[in-house]
């Protein structure tokens, strides 16, 4: 939301305000003509630095390799340009950085040290349980965090208590159990009464 209102309302009323100030020291005429001049160059870096970052993409592609740098180039030229073909000195200054490759890598190094900053990295564990599969998430792979009542860290179960062995069963009879006798049946003929047995139609 800052970032929006950043883009749309600081941004053009900062724009307005120095083109004013340029304009009352060289005229409108040389301002007006800055402008364009300044529009003119962002399109011609913007295609002639496109078609560089789109060989370079198809260069990775074709050594096999994950092309994130290059799609990063592209992203900040697209961006640069936009920014060069927008009215103003300070979105020109902007766009100019982008498309400039020693500015570009620079700006890219940042938002690489961005990105690589927001990520969390958390250890995971799994334990079996009884019929169920439980996962934790910790800082270590021996430690919880926090401490118990004795002021050391609570102990995490670890790989080598693992098994795949099954529960030993309960003792006493547990819910659902039938009682029942087993009966050995025989298929010669004789299990069932005379009068229940039938020819077999084959």
């Amino acid at each position: 939301m800052i970032f929006l209102v950043i883009a749309f309302i600081v941004v053009p009323i900062v724009e307005l305000a120095v083109i004013i100030k340029v304009g009352g020291a060289i005229g409108i005429g040389p301002t007006v003509a800055l402008l364009l001049i300044d529009s003119l160059l962002g399109a011609f870096l913007l295609r002639h630095q496109g078609r560089s970052a789109w060989v370079s993409f198809n260069r990775a592609m074709a050594e096999s390799r994950i092309p994130a740098k290059e799609v990063l180039d592209g992203v900040l030229i697209i961006f640069g340009g936009a920014l060069l073909l927008t009215p103003g000195f300070i979105t020109d200054i902007l766009g100019l950085a982008l498309l400039i490759p020693p500015t570009r890598a620079i700006v890219r190094s940042f938002l690489k040290w961005i990105g690589i900053s927001r990520l969390h990295w958390g250890p995971k564990a799994a334990y079996w349980g009884y019929g169920r599969v439980q996962k934790r998430k910790g800082r270590g792979p021996g430690e919880e965090p926090g401490a118990g009542a004795n002021g050391r860290a609570k102990a995490r179960p670890q790989a080598e208590d693992f098994s795949w062995e099954a529960p030993p069963p309960a003792a006493g009879p547990r819910p659902g159990d039938i009682e029942g006798t087993a009966h050995e049946v025989r298929d010669d003929g004789q299990a069932l009464p005379p009068g229940e047995r039938k020819p077999f139609a084959g």
